[in-house]
């Protein structure tokens, strides 16, 4: 990973993609957002990691984020990645059975991995995350509306509040499905 995108203050927040390899739309299946979801309460809980936006998309997902404690964000990242990656793995392999969009998927999924010389032979993100540090408030809005309008610009609701998987809904007064940190 080059300087650019690379975590130097551990005490900022920051911008951060992450992308499905080949920008394959796994979290069209809510089954696969609902993995997700429970990957970041788990490091909420348990890691540090504070939610400040997120929203999930059919192949990637954006969020805001910083710590607490003594774990940095590349370790929570890189735990984040690796446990959806592992559940989202066994829900492809449960269903390619009896659901050739699964398996079609799988394939692709495994067939990447040979391809880049991977160690295991399944890679269901892409390496890198282009962490971008938040240092003005600026920044933090500018980069907080364009998570919560990624959705209404790719066509998959009208207002950014009807996207479900996204913190737009506690931005506009409703609970979402994650415990967020608002950005004053």
């Amino acid at each position: 990973m080059g300087r650019k995108y690379t975590i130097s203050d551990q005490s900022q927040i920051h911008f951060v993609t992450f992308t499905i390899i080949d920008w394959l739309k796994v979290f069209d299946d809510p089954q696969h957002c609902r993995i997700f979801i429970k990957s970041v309460k788990y490091c909420q809980k348990q890691k540090g990691l504070e939610v400040y936006a997120w929203c999930i998309m059919p192949n990637h997902v954006h969020m805001i984020i910083g710590k607490t404690g003594n774990k940095n964000i590349q370790d929570i990242v890189r735990d984040l990645k690796s446990y959806t990656s592992r559940k989202i793995r066994m829900n492809l392999e449960d269903n390619a059975e009896t659901d050739l969009a699964p398996n079609n998927i799988l394939k692709h999924l495994k067939n990447v991995a040979v391809r880049n010389n991977r160690k295991t032979n399944f890679q269901l993100w892409q390496y890198h995350y282009h962490p971008v540090e938040l240092s003005t408030n600026k920044m933090m809005e500018q980069r907080l509306e364009y998570i919560h309008h990624n959705p209404v610009s790719a066509g998959l609701t009208d207002v950014p509040e009807h996207w479900k998987w996204s913190s737009a809904i506690d931005y506009y007064g409703s609970k979402g499905l994650i415990d967020i940190i608002f950005i004053s």
